[in-house]
Parts: structure tokens; sequence; C-alpha cells
């Protein structure tokens, strides 16, 4: 018999006999089978879900690629090379992760301010589209095209002239080491021309972790302006347009998840004109948080209990080397609590006011603070949910030499 979670506001997971379960198992069960704490677990029915959703909701016309960087656990890429129409992807590392998946090289590309030569290097000998992020960039990929004899495919990175209202993270406007300078775009264009380079068109990124479907609208139709007026600087017909992300999941207390209907109808009205003016575009949306952060969950266990001047600490063998994110360290300007549960006591209506810290010797190891949860005693297992994206390789794990942290897709 299923039953409602008390503490959480997450109901993308069963809770069941009061316990959390992951992939259809139950969190003591899972604990068993993996062997240790911590560890992150994966639904991969829920990535699955989220595809189609997008699927369901956004045009046809609109290619789903994903962002390796935002998990690229091998089995969770592995598992998504099934279901995207292809890969974006940040260094040489994720490269090879991305290259050991059946999906085509051609439908892969790749990002990032401060590509090394021999990535240059790889990417070109992969057949991977590379992302120019700078006149010396384009310059040095044409270079290393003619060592080995191979043309390149570029696409020209834009940094816009605008950016994403509400934006967790902005990507774009202003001042930013990622992409060209919108303004600088058509003397690029101009060079590129003289080289030999095999140019597919814009990549336009300009935020990301937006719950507010109106900003991602006006952005949306901005990105489409500026490709088309970027595109009458070049005899090259544009075959690709990477229209970035931004799509953002809840975390918080207040936050909804995002309502894709207007986000999509909205890009049906955008694309006619768009097809008319770039009739040979192929448009992406380029997600990463938004297909696998509500599918993770991070479990540690509770190694100690200890109260310290009325308030009391839930001390466990995790913290912010596994998880930086939920500590408050990665990019929040004002701590919140992540969503947390009492895993195997999921429906408990025994609560108290605690602190959930980590193993570490210093004041930042803190997972969650002041929150109403289950009782809890030593040995008893805690669920940080929102934990898909940016969470095992966005935080130092060998910081203080503590073990790794495990990761399992179920």
């Amino acid at each position: 018999m299923k039953e409602k979670p008390i503490h959480a506001p997450m109901t993308q997971f069963p809770i069941i006999n009061g316990e959390l379960h992951i992939g259809g198992i139950s969190i003591t069960q899972l604990a068993a089978r993996v062997g240790q704490t911590p560890f992150y677990a994966y639904d991969r029915k829920l990535i699955t879900e989220r595809v189609q959703h997008l699927r369901n909701s956004l045009p046809k016309e609109i290619h789903i690629h994903y962002a390796i960087k935002a998990n690229p656990m091998p089995a969770v890429v592995q598992h998504l090379a099934g279901l995207v129409d292809g890969f974006d992807l940040a260094s040489a590392g994720e490269m090879k992760t991305a290259l050991d998946t059946p999906m085509p090289a051609n439908r892969i590309s790749m990002a990032g301010p401060g590509k090394t030569d021999n990535e240059l290097r790889q990417a070109i000998a992969a057949g991977i589209t590379i992302n120019l992020e700078s006149e010396g960039e384009m310059r040095r990929v044409h270079q290393a095209g003619e060592h080995l004899g191979i043309t390149p495919h570029v696409a020209v990175r834009v940094n816009p002239d605008y950016d994403l209202k509400s934006s967790g993270m902005k990507m774009g406007g202003g001042a930013k080491q990622f992409g060209v300078d919108a303004e600088r775009v058509p003397a690029m264009l101009k060079e590129l021309d003289t080289l030999v380079l095999a140019f597919f068109g814009f990549h336009i990124f300009w935020g990301s972790q937006n719950l507010k479907p109106e900003a991602i609208m006006e952005a949306h139709k901005k990105t489409f302006d500026l490709a088309i007026r970027l595109s009458e600087q070049t005899s090259n017909p544009i075959k690709s347009l990477n229209i970035g992300g931004g799509l953002g999941i809840p975390y918080f207390p207040g936050e909804k998840r995002l309502d894709l209907s207007p986000i999509g109808d909205n890009l049906n009205q955008l694309l006619p004109r768009l097809k008319t003016k770039l009739p040979e575009a192929e448009i992406v949306t380029e997600l990463g948080r938004y297909l696998v952060g509500e599918a993770g969950v991070y479990i540690c266990k509770i190694i100690d209990i200890k109260a310290s001047r009325g308030e009391k600490f839930l001390i466990t063998n995790g913290g912010l080397h596994h998880h930086l994110a939920a500590s408050g360290n990665f990019g929040q300007i004002i701590r919140r609590n992540y969503p947390v549960i009492i895993a195997n006591k999921a429906r408990s209506a025994d609560t108290e006011i605690v602190n959930i810290v980590g193993a570490l010797c210093t004041p930042l190891d803190l997972l969650a603070s002041k929150m109403a949860l289950a009782k809890a005693a030593p040995n008893d297992l805690v669920a940080i949910f929102q934990s898909g994206a940016y969470g095992c390789t966005a935080s130092p794990e060998r910081f203080l030499s503590h073990p790794a942290v495990v990761e399992i897709l179920v």
C-alpha cells in the first residue's frame, strides 16, 4: 500500500510502508544492495519519463540534446543515448564517455572557453562539432584541422546582448568568458569564410535554472531574432541553431515545477518565421539539470547524534565533499535547504527540529539546517532529493581524504 510522504515536498518517488523507494526498491534494500553509504541513486524510469514529457510538450521540430556536464555517470549517459537526439560535452573526459555510447559523433558538440589544443584535435578527429568560443580558438581549430588533414565541423557560440531574467545562473549577456560577443560575430564570420572550416551555425546560451515560463519565452524570441540577424552576415547556410536550455527544477519551499505548455506554444508561434529565414536549420535545445536533476537522490547514514546548546545534530558519513550543492556552497547566495527526509522513516509523525551535518572538520559541511524531520537514530538513512545533477562530479571529493561516493542507476 502506497502512503503519502509527510515531510518531503517531492512526489516523484513513492513512499511504501514508510520507506522511500527508488527504482521500485526500498531504501534499506537498496542500501544493502549497494553495500555502502553514502551513494547516489538515479531512477532510469524518471529520466525516461522526463524526456517523453519534453517530447510531448515541445514542437516536434525541436531536437533534444543532453548536456553531459549535469551528470556524466557513464550508465546515465548510455541510458540517455537511446532517448535524446544528441549530446553536448565540455571536456575530453566527457568526450570519451559520449563516444563510448551509440550516439553518432555528428550528433555531438563540444563547448567550453578553455579547450586545449589536444582536446580540439581529439574533437576534430572524432567528427564532433566544436562550438567556437573566441577568434583565437577559431584559428587554433583551423590550424589543427590542417595538421590532421580533416575539415573541422564548427559553430559559433554567441554571447548574446541580453540575459535570462530570473536565471539561477546567467551564461550570457554582459562581459562573459563564454562565447563571442554578438557584436563581434559578424567580423568573425567574415574571417571564418576564409578558413578551411565547415560552419554549421550558432550556439546561443543565455542562462539556466529558470522556473518562469514568461522569461524563457522572451529569451527564445530574442534568441531567434539574434540568430536571424547574425545569419545575414554569412553566405553559409545555417544548419544548426542551439537555443540553449534554461529550464529549471524546484529545490526550495514555494518553488513549483515548470509549466512547459506556454513555452511549447510560444515556440510553435516562433518557428514559422525562423524556418522561413533559416530553412535548413535544425533547432536544438540543450538540457542537463532538467533531464536528470529530479531523478537523483543522495543517501547517507547517520553515524552519531549529539546536542549542542539547545540544538540537535545528526552527524552523517556524507557531506559537502560528495554533495557541495546541498551544503549551499555551489552558487547559493543565501543558504536554503534542499528537500530532505529520513528515508527509512518517511511517514513518521514523531518529528523534531534538527541539523544534518557531514563528517568533515569544517562548519561549511551542513546538509540541512533546523529542519523538522522524523525522529532519527544512528544507522537511519538520510535522503537528499533533487540530486541527479551537479552532485558527485561538482563536489570536492578528495577534500579531507574521506572515502569516495558510489553512483548507481536503477
